[in-house]
């Protein structure tokens, strides 16, 4: 497997992501070729797409003052986690574990870091359908049949630093699915599901880096991937209850 980072300029709101990509990827004096991934950090697809909050336009709630205080956040700040999470858990100092689009994430997904001044990225408002789109455009510039992956960060239970995750996927299985296969011994596998989309998130998340890097997209090639038009973000999801982590929270 290859991974090639796509360094590009600062991206504003309103502008063409498939282009800009593009544009990084010719410039590196590559071609896209059949079964390439495109990974895309969702930070961008954000900006893109003007999915930021201006932070001095909101009004803090007096639960969004509260809980400010009690996890050292901008009550602004705060109020768009309110505004945006499904569910929220309780946290830490700068972090609140919440649910947002079925996810266990962290402030739901919101952040400073690489915004405009004054501002916050949201997630994107429709992450599958941002991915499908952005695909759609690079395969009729390009002629060819690839694969898009929306990345994000996430951090893990007792475990320190940030890793990539799929936040979305475009034209290729997120999954494979080894139950009833069998391990050297014969054994037949009985839980086991890979995530390979995760798997290719943390691996362009490790080029893309988490400062002023500037590369926002990764071409990765030679990934081991089944291309599938019809595969969706959802693939990926699993109910609270058959989480082992949401499954176990006594709340």
């Amino acid at each position: 497997m290859e991974i090639f980072p796509i360094k590009t300029p600062i991206i504003r709101p309103g502008e063409n992501l498939a282009e800009i990509i593009l544009e990084g990827i010719h410039s590196k004096g590559l071609k896209l070729q059949d079964s390439d991934i495109i990974a895309v950090a969702s930070k961008v697809v954000s900006i893109a797409t003007n999915r930021i909050a201006n932070l001095r336009k909101i009004e803090p709630s007096k639960r969004a003052l509260k809980l400010a205080g009690r996890y050292s956040l901008e009550p602004e700040f705060v109020e768009l986690i309110l505004r945006e999470s499904e569910k929220i858990y309780g946290g830490v100092e700068k972090a609140i574990l919440t649910i947002k689009n079925g996810i266990l994430t962290v402030n739901a997904g919101i952040d400073h870091k690489n915004a405009p001044e004054g501002f916050a990225a949201l997630w994107p408002l429709n992450p599958q359908v941002e991915a499908d789109k952005l695909r759609r455009q690079i395969e009729a510039k390009t002629g060819r049949k690839i694969g898009i992956l929306i990345v994000d960060s996430e951090v893990s239970p007792l475990r320190l630093g940030t890793r990539g995750f799929a936040l979305a996927i475009s034209g290729f299985k997120p999954i494979r699915d080894y139950r009833d296969e069998r391990d050297i011994y014969g054994r037949k596998i009985l839980i086991t599901l890979h995530s390979i989309a995760d798997d290719l998130a943390s691996a362009a998340h490790a080029v893309m880096g988490e400062s002023a890097e500037q590369i926002p997209a990764v071409l990765i090639r030679n990934a081991p991937i089944i291309l599938d038009e019809n595969a969706k973000s959802k693939e990926m999801r699993i109910e609270s209850g058959k989480c082992v982590y949401a499954g176990s929270f006594k709340l």
